[in-house]
C-alpha cells in the first residue's frame, strides 16, 4: 500500500512538472527585431545632417508631432558634435593653452547648438497603424550643413577676441607663403 501510494505520488509530481513546464516564452525564443524603415538612421549626404525621430501615440497627429519633436532633439545633439569637430582644428591652430579661447569656443558651441534651425525640412515620414490602434511615426529632418557653418561663423565673429586670433593666424600663414615663394 505504501509503495503504491509512493508510486502514485511520484507519477502525480512528474505530471505536474510536465504540465507546468509549458511552451517557450518570448524571452526563451531570443530577441525580437524591432521594425524600422530602411532609411532610418542613415547619414548618406555630405551636405546635410539628418536627424531622426520616432513616436507612438493614440492619434496620428500626436504621433507625427512627437516624432518631429524627437528628431529636432536629436538634431541639437548632432549639431553640437559637428560644431565641436569643426572647432577642434581651430583650437589646435589658435592654441588651446589659452583658457580664454577654450571658454569662448565652448560658448560658441553651446550657442550654435541651441540656435533655431533654419532651412530644415521633414524629408521622410512614415506612419503605421499598430495592432493596438496606436500610430507609430518615423521621420527624418534634413539640416543643411551650410546653415550650421554660417551660424558658427556668425557666432565666432561675435566673439571678437577669438575672431581676431583666427584672422591673425590666417594673415601669418599668408605672410609665410609669400616669403617661401
Amino acid at each position: 500500500m505504501k509503495r503504491t501510494l509512493l508510486f502514485i505520488t511520484i507519477i502525480v509530481a512528474l505530471l505536474s512538472l510536465v504540465a507546468c513546464g509549458g511552451g517557450k516564452t518570448a524571452s526563451q525564443t531570443g530577441p525580437k527585431k524591432i521594425f524600422q524603415p530602411d532609411w532610418f538612421s542613415i547619414q548618406d549626404n555630405a551636405d546635410y545632417l539628418y536627424a531622426y525621430g520616432k513616436a507612438e501615440k493614440v492619434s496620428e497627429n500626436a504621433s507625427n508631432d512627437a516624432a518631429v519633436a524627437n528628431a529636432y532633439l536629436e538634431a541639437a545633439q548632432y549639431v553640437k558634435a559637428h560644431v565641436k569637430g569643426m572647432l577642434k582644428n581651430y583650437l589646435e591652430e589658435a592654441g588651446n593653452e589659452n583658457p580664454e579661447v577654450t571658454s569662448l569656443t565652448s560658448k560658441v558651441v553651446k550657442v550654435v547648438s541651441d540656435a533655431k534651425f533654419q532651412n530644415t525640412s521633414v524629408t521622410k515620414r512614415e506612419t503605421f497603424q499598430m495592432a493596438n490602434n496606436r500610430y507609430k511615426t518615423f521621420v527624418r529632418i534634413s539640416i543643411p550643413k551650410s546653415e550650421i557653418n554660417k551660424n558658427l561663423l556668425n557666432q565666432v565673429k561675435h566673439e571678437e577676441a577669438l575672431y581676431n586670433q583666427f584672422k591673425a593666424s590666417q594673415s601669418f600663414k599668408e605672410l609665410e607663403n609669400e616669403v617661401e615663394k
